[in-house]
């Protein structure tokens, strides 16, 4: 190295070429946010902010609150469990309908092979609108339909998670050795007994550890959906954030924060005893056990079923099908006027705008957080930004956006900053275990050189671990769609502030029109992901 010449950065011009490019290119997106950060400092917002604060101190423990607050915790993951439970007996026959290797329409020529191809084809359709459509939506049609209480909740999730556990539970079954269940099918055994004895043996552990990381994340949907009168945590707090009782909201709070890290450890453990199980029993060379286990289930979703006293059975009556006929009806067919279509696309480009600028802000937080949180720069920092962290993810985007409305106002930039926020804990996690992972050669080879600290995070880390964060912010941004499309329920602008506003008017043609534009919104986000990551891992 060259002692008399100075030290620059030979990539310079390049990145402060893209940086300029970037900003041009978000800058209308930024004007569509209202991104005004001075709003954060203004005087007004400071002091309502800091009465709310205030407010928090002392959390509330009275008896009579903790006994309300400990139903509503119970009832938040009686709703996760019996909404799961849901979603399993949707998920699982549309699973065996829509894999592949289980279709009569891939098997070949045959009778009733044209059926059998409209018949997959319609289904793959149906699983992805119940998994587009966000599950606090379908809990806002099901409350207008059955009232309020967790019925509007478990229904939402069963239907929402049943899509996403049925493509899923495809993909899983599809990426495995298929031979055994093509040979049963082409021996003239029926798709179940393919699915038995030829899928299900080699795909069991990945199928379950799944489908407890979606319950896990059912527990954090069913908190959120409160906010709509579906019971449960969120109904509790959104009742005490209305009325402005700050001692209640940190002791719900503090429930919430308490209940979600409590649910991430557990679903982690289970994870983990899982596949230990599994690969014990595949080296015993016999099936995976489990009857007890099982039976334990059962019990506890026995349980959460008649902890919510749902009343399905009055659903059933010929009556309440003909209202849910009816109001469904309503949806189906929406208002296309040349005005009403302006104002949702606008809704569309503000949803955009949201989930772009809250997940670019969570990139940079995140990564400033992840180098602490990674040991970089000594354990107490460590453990401090891993709690941070922690903190950030455990509070749901809604809840982040009912406390940044009161301080910036509604509209969208409350929405950006709520999504930050969250997005921030889980990126930084993300980031740091990238961190932590990175291929340390290059970074000690210019490390022994004599390059500055800077130099040597710049050419020897960063290289190793950018594809990897790309691709994690790529990930996060297509979710960050889907949750700024209903951080409107509570003020923060984009396609669900318009969707809250037509429902309460009753106005199911417009609403109908919303709910359509978030499915696209939706799809568009999936196609344009997958499509970015396939390039990144192309180049």
């Amino acid at each position: 190295m060259n002692a008399g010449l100075p030290l620059r950065d030979p990539a310079a011009r390049g990145r402060a070429t893209a940086l300029i490019v970037a900003l041009v290119v978000l800058w209308p997106l930024l004007v569509v946010a209202e991104f005004k950060p001075a709003a954060l400092f203004d005087a007004q917002n400071l002091r309502v902010t800091g009465n709310f604060l205030a407010a928090f101190l002392p959390p509330e423990a009275g008896r009579e609150f903790l006994g309300f607050l400990a139903r509503a915790t119970l009832e938040t993951l009686a709703i996760a469990t019996a909404g799961i439970t849901l979603a399993l007996l949707l998920a699982v026959p549309l699973a065996l309908l829509t894999t592949r290797v289980l279709a009569v329409a891939e098997i070949g020529p045959g009778p009733g092979q044209g059926r059998a191809a409209i018949l997959h084809h319609g289904l793959r359709v149906l699983l992805t609108v119940l998994r587009g459509i966000p599950e606090l939506v379908w809990a806002l049609l099901f409350v207008r339909v059955f009232g309020l209480g967790p019925a509007a909740g478990v229904l939402a999730l069963g239907l929402t998670y049943g899509g996403m556990l049925a493509k899923v539970y495809a993909e899983i079954l599809e990426s495995g050795d298929t031979k055994p269940a093509r040979a049963i099918l082409e021996a003239g055994g029926g798709r179940l007994q393919a699915f038995l004895y030829g899928l299900l043996p080699g795909n069991a552990q990945e199928l379950t550890s799944y489908t407890v990381y979606r319950w896990e994340c059912a527990v954090r949907a069913s908190v959120v959906m409160g906010f709509v009168g579906a019971g449960g945590l969120g109904q509790l707090m959104d009742q005490a954030m209305k009325m402005l009782n700050g001692g209640e909201a940190s002791t719900i709070l503090l429930a919430f924060l308490a209940l979600v890290l409590a649910a991430d450890a557990f679903s982690g453990l289970l994870r983990r005893q899982l596949a230990a199980a599994g690969l014990r029993h595949r080296h015993a060379g016999v099936g995976p056990a489990g009857g007890g286990v099982i039976a334990a289930l059962a019990a506890v979703v026995l349980a959460s079923f008649l902890f919510l006293d749902l009343g399905f059975a009055a659903l059933l009556t010929r009556e309440s099908a003909q209202l849910i006929g009816e109001f469904l009806g309503a949806f189906l067919t929406p208002d296309l006027t040349p005005v009403w279509l302006g104002k949702v696309a606008y809704g569309m480009l503000e949803t955009l705008a949201i989930s772009a600028i809250g997940t670019l802000l969570a990139v940079a937080a995140g990564f400033a957080c992840a180098l602490p949180a990674s040991g970089r720069l000594g354990r107490y920092a460590g453990q401090s930004s891993r709690f941070v962290l922690n903190a950030l993810r455990s509070v749901p985007e809604l809840v982040w956006a009912t406390l940044t409305a009161l301080s910036v106002g509604l509209g969208p930039f409350a929405g950006v900053l709520a999504l930050a926020l969250h997005t921030t804990g889980v990126l930084g996690r993300l980031f740091a275990e990238t961190l932590e992972n990175a291929p340390p050669a290059p970074h000690d080879a210019l490390r022994d050189a004599g390059a500055r600290p800077l130099a040597v995070f710049l050419y020897g880390t960063l290289p190793e671990i950018a594809p990897q964060c790309a691709a994690y912010a790529l990930y996060r941004w297509e979710m960050s769609i889907r949750m700024a499309a209903i951080l409107g329920f509570v003020g923060a602008g984009g396609l669900g502030q318009l969707l809250y506003f037509e429902l309460s008017l009753f106005h199911h043609a417009q609403a109908g029109t919303v709910i359509a534009a978030m499915l696209l919104l939706s799809l568009l986000a999936d196609a344009a992901s997958a499509r970015l990551r396939r390039g990144m891992a192309a180049g």
